[in-house]
């Protein structure tokens, strides 16, 4: 491919992945503002809704561990088309659903081809620059990573108001079809004299099992119950599947992932901190758009504009970023990117019903400059130390680790937002009782103005009494997400210690 296209070729291979990433990423985000609608269109309820986001982060989590096999057994022309292909049929197949089961496969689908791409994307940028400009490959690659989760909240919105939930199936086509022809042009085929390794059918049964259970569970505790058999029995399973698939990766001949590669220092710890920006860049995705949409009272099409210059900003920073990771240790980027999402995250912790729009999305901002520092030193700092031999698999755990984090920590939030939003009820609930101080007072004032306006005061007693409880119900809820806000905060603080050691052995 350099002799046919000279010197020019690594940024065509670059803009082949690229095309592929956005399609993913835009795949990732896009559908989320659809649920509701898809819910009525289909009459299901939240808890089956759900796996519209759960199925697809599940599958490409998984899949994400098949790119390395995939890059072997097929090469990089035919399983970056082939992924392409699974990925447009599942999309149309989404949006030509005539049940909620068939829209939930194809997300599954979807993701599953996701996870088989991403890696892929990674490993061409690896091969194809120079190692003194393999970090500035991935920031330009990682501008298809974040226009994605920039853009696709506001274009779904957007498309379900003026079409229909469907239309946000149909988005990522036109990119899709041409990455395919990029990667006719400019993708290398499989070298035929390499043999073909075989596929560990066990691993990948271990695996899934493991991630569905834990997604489930942890999707479905507060529901259900974190002490009731159900949820007890499946956290359990998934531990002794996750137990299995790592023992069975270190007898296998032909393993589905190198488990003896996080024996190496400095990935072990890179690969750390990509779970942490994972859990930063999905679970702050998940609630802001939230928060502004229950406490602020934004509509989807707001929310997502919120979203959208942060994403932006971020995508600009990932060159500057990328170049700086070519030339300074990667613990210095990571830190500073670590130290403004944890900034972010603590001021968003005291934002409340009142705190303006263009606030929020300065914060926004900021954790994701944050974001766009840390992520291309993650990858690149991450592979460099691993034998070249090793990069394609090193690519397909870094971004699995990436991604679990992602799917762990926004299940995590969930979690944390339900319990803390009940405990703050628990706790204002008090209020309401007949003997508290508080609760008199505001009878007291309530009948007192009352009469000053010649109403009787037990005719109303009752409507302020249900405002009251909404009133504590609504704060109570505003609590519970500066408590999550707060809580990664502190993660991403703690998070240094992995980038201190990661930089540490990169000195070495």
């Amino acid at each position: 491919m350099f002799q046919r296209y000279g010197a020019a070729y690594k940024w065509l291979a670059t803009a082949t992945v690229m095309l592929g990433t956005l399609s993913m990423t835009l795949a990732t985000t896009i559908v989320n503002v659809a649920i509701p609608d898809i819910m009525a269109d289909f009459g299901i309820a939240q808890s089956r809704a759900q796996w519209l986001s759960t199925g697809f982060l599940a599958a490409m989590t998984a899949c994400m561990l098949l790119s390395a096999w995939a890059l072997s057994a097929l090469g990089m022309r035919a399983a970056y088309i082939g992924a392409m292909v699974v990925f447009i049929l599942a999309a149309l197949a989404g949006g030509l659903s005539v049940s909620a089961d068939m829209v939930i496969v194809s997300r599954v689908l979807q993701g599953a081809m996701a996870g088989i791409i991403q890696p892929l994307a990674m490993t061409v940028i690896f091969q194809v620059f120079p190692p003194r400009q393999r970090g500035l490959g991935m920031g330009i690659y990682g501008l298809g990573v974040i226009l994605g989760p920039a853009v696709g909240p506001v274009l779904g919105g957007v498309l379900v108001d003026w079409f229909s939930w469907r239309a946000v199936f149909f988005l990522p086509l036109p990119t899709s079809v041409l990455g395919m022809v990029f990667a006719l042009l400019f993708t290398a085929g499989r070298d035929r004299d390499e043999p073909r390794p075989g596929f560990d059918w066990l691993g990948v049964a271990l695996l899934c099992a493991s991630l569905v259970c834990l997604l489930w569970a942890t999707s479905n505790g507060q529901r259900l119950g974190w002490s009731s058999p159900l949820i007890l029995g499946l956290l359990a399973a998934a531990l002794v599947a996750a137990v299995a698939f790592v023992l069975w990766q270190l007898r296998c001949r032909e393993p589905l992932l190198n488990v003896r590669i996080f024996a190496v220092p400095g990935f072990a710890a890179g690969s750390a901190v990509g779970f942490c920006f994972g859990a930063a860049l999905f679970g702050t995705t998940y609630l802001i758009p939230l928060f502004v949409q229950d406490i602020q009272g934004f509509t989807a099409t707001e929310a997502g504009l919120l979203l959208m210059p942060a994403g932006l900003v971020m995508a600009l920073s990932f060159p500057v970023a990328g170049y700086l990771s070519d030339r300074v240790p990667p613990d210095v980027p990571i830190g500073a990117g670590l130290v403004l999402i944890a900034l972010s995250c603590f001021v968003l912790g005291y934002a409340d019903a009142t705190t303006g729009f263009w606030v929020m999305a300065f914060w926004v901002i900021v954790g994701r400059v944050g974001m766009g520092l840390g992520l291309p030193s993650i990858n690149t700092g991450s592979l460099r130390t691993l034998d070249f031999r090793l990069v394609s698999q090193g690519a397909g755990a870094v971004n699995f680790s990436r991604q679990l984090g992602g799917a762990l920590g926004v299940n995590a939030l969930s979690v944390l937002l339900d319990r803390r939003t009940w405990f703050h009820t628990e706790v204002m609930a008090q209020m309401r009782t007949a003997d508290h101080p508080a609760h008199r007072e505001l009878l007291r004032q309530f009948r007192e103005l009352a009469g000053r306006l010649g109403v009787e005061p037990g005719r109303l007693e009752p409507d302020a009494l249900r405002f009251l409880g909404d009133v504590v119900y609504r704060q109570a809820y505003t609590l519970g997400f500066q408590d999550s806000f707060l809580a990664l905060g502190v993660v991403f603080l703690l998070a240094l210690f992995p980038a201190w050691l990661m930089g540490r052995f990169a000195r070495q």
